[in-house]
């Protein structure tokens, strides 16, 4: 079989896009980021965005996210079309719907690491369910280092704080942009092991963006991006099909 297989969204999906284009710039000097893409993400996968530099692979994932307004199409949440809501509506989806892990870990120096983990149920007004944040902590080696502040733990330790920040609500999909950049391999890989296993012991729906063959063979299934445009996928994807695409995906530029 052909390692590219065209991308389909007719399964249940957490979130997609739909013919979404995203311009960058006016005239002459205008980027067409993304150009017609239209992909489905579906609930409990963990999917990995790759592709090129430039291919559009992050501005995608923060069209999907509402991080970004799309020139045109749909970004769709579930049920909900962010392309159609306010500044204020795509906040209060961000806090209550959404995960992300970024790779700068984004934690607030002056919190705790419990803190941290609970600061978008506090933003939201929401008790945390004891339960999941006892499992978490646990789960991601945290239970010693509640009571420590960022600087205070390794790189390792502050993208697994991270993770169950992303986690700790429930979100219906967690975005995590280039997770492993600023980890080792060990530490890398910890944090990819656990977001795999949220999605097969949670129901948690995870997409990544990396560069990484090696992180994305984590996923279920690879979307590859090229010139804004999708350009295949796989299913059930190891280094070895991951790298073949890659190779593929060059070889047609």
């Amino acid at each position: 079989m052909h390692p590219l297989q065209a991308p389909d969204i007719t399964q249940a999906t957490a979130v997609a896009a739909v013919d979404l284009v995203k311009v960058y710039g006016t005239g002459d000097t205008a980027v067409r980021a993304l150009d017609g893409v239209t992909v489905g993400f579906a609930r409990a996968q963990f999917t990995a965005i790759m592709g090129p530099s430039g291919s559009g692979k992050s501005t995608l994932m923060h069209c999907l996210a509402g991080l970004d307004t799309a020139t045109s199409g749909r970004a769709l949440l579930g049920g909900t079309d962010l392309t159609a809501q306010s500044d204020r509506v795509l906040t209060k989806v961000r806090r209550e719907r959404i995960g992300f892990v970024f790779q700068s870990f984004n934690l607030l120096p002056q919190l705790t690491a419990e803190q941290n983990i609970l600061l978008p149920l506090e933003l939201a007004g929401r008790s945390a369910e004891r339960g999941l944040l006892q499992h978490l902590t646990e789960s991601l080696g945290l239970t010693g280092r509640l009571t420590h502040r960022p600087g205070e733990l390794s790189g390792g330790q502050q993208q697994r704080v991270a993770v169950a920040r992303a986690l700790v609500s429930r979100p219906e999909v967690v975005f995590a942009d280039e997770p492993t950049g600023n980890l080792d391999s060990r530490s890398g890989a910890e944090v990819l092991t656990f977001l795999r296993n949220s999605v097969r012991e949670l129901g948690q729906t995870v997409v990544m963006v990396t560069h990484d063959p090696g992180a994305a063979a984590y996923a279920d299934r690879v979307v590859m991006l090229a010139d804004g445009r999708i350009a295949g996928e796989l299913h059930d994807p190891d280094h070895g099909s991951i790298a073949a695409a890659l190779q593929e995906l060059g070889a047609r530029r």
